[in-house]
């Protein structure tokens, strides 16, 4: 029998092993732009309970994605807004977010930053009764507060003071009207069309009840309409009720509860005199949805800022892992 030879010991200097930073460049080399793994949470904001209220899809952005990603990710989900988070810094209760719509990028938008402050209230190992948070826009910083309620949160926002803008009068309102395929006796003759901002500019139309069921954008160019009175975009109220609505300007998705002209409306109403300044505000919208939603507003006496808010539902949480088209 041949005798045996004993087992050779490995040997690490016959391994030659890549530098980290090698093996690191070469993964990201094969992986960057072409996947995307990253948290996600689905909320219903303006309700408490899921499936009700407007949906927002809350993206939790550490990996950097670039801004043609995030604008993929908006239309794959299909919400009127998808907001992305970064710099979440839970304990100094603040965040960096971009928001996007099918279309383009938001410098602001309400219903999206109080989605965030509910995702991030629910992200606390034990949160306060009331949380205060500070959320970074492209433009602006906005404080939130937040309250843990039994299965949902409620959220509000400081929009600031509202800005007027253009008081709409002669042809152009004639224009307008017929751009929102509105008959002439669906318009209110005692209250103007007026662009009022606390964050985003819209073109306030004053309705009655038949107009605002009757409205809807009948134009192609109305994005371009709306830029002479220097609106970004509509929202047609009927002050008696009172409940809104408005679209994409393209008039093919209308959203179901806008934050963001929540304030603008109110602010409408206390300078018209409709509604009462020390008095808060609730805002209908989403009906003709078949979502329908509350908006509360209020107006603080003191510097006479616009707080909008209302309770946040969750609706589910997981992650996007998915390869991308180079």
């Amino acid at each position: 029998m041949a005798s045996q030879q004993p087992a050779r010991g490995l040997n690490t200097d016959d391994i030659v092993v890549p530098p980290f930073a090698f093996v690191l460049s070469a993964f990201l080399c094969l992986y960057r732009g072409s996947m995307v793994d990253v948290e996600y949470w689905h909320v219903d904001v303006f309700s408490r309970y899921a499936f009700q209220g407007n949906g927002l899809v809350v993206v939790r952005d550490d990996v950097g994605l670039s801004t043609a990603v995030q604008q993929q990710l908006t239309r794959e989900v299909r919400q009127f807004e998808t907001v992305f988070i970064s710099g979440v810094d839970l304990l100094g209760r603040t965040a960096r977010l971009r928001i996007f719509t099918e279309d383009e990028e938001l410098g602001f938008a309400g219903h999206p930053v109080l989605g965030v402050g509910a995702v991030l209230h629910s992200e606390l190992s034990a949160a306060a009764a009331e949380e205060s948070w500070a959320l970074e826009l492209s433009s602006r910083i906005v404080s939130v507060l937040t309250r843990g309620r039994d299965g949902w949160i409620e959220a509000s926002m400081d929009q600031g003071p509202a800005r007027f803008g253009m008081t709409v009068t002669g042809e152009l309102t004639d224009r307008y009207r017929r751009a929102l395929g509105l008959p002439l006796a669906a318009v209110r003759a005692d209250l103007p069309m007026q662009v009022v901002s606390t964050g985003l500019p819209y073109l306030i139309v004053p309705v009655h009840a038949q107009g605002l069921a009757t409205a809807h954008i009948a134009t192609p160019d109305f994005e371009a309409i709306l830029a002479a009175s220097g609106a970004k975009f509509v929202y047609v109220l009927d002050p008696a009720t009172p409940e809104g609505r408005t679209w994409d300007n393209t008039g093919r998705i209308e959203d179901v509860a806008t934050g963001s002209a929540a304030g603008p409306a109110a602010a409408y109403l206390i300078e018209h005199r409709v509604h009462p300044a020390g008095v808060p505000l609730r805002l209908a919208q989403g009906r003709f949805t078949g979502r329908p939603s509350t908006i509360e507003v209020r107006r603080e006496p003191g510097d006479g800022h616009y707080w909008v808010g209302g309770p946040v539902a969750p609706v589910a949480s997981g992650r996007f892992h998915a390869r991308l088209t180079d």
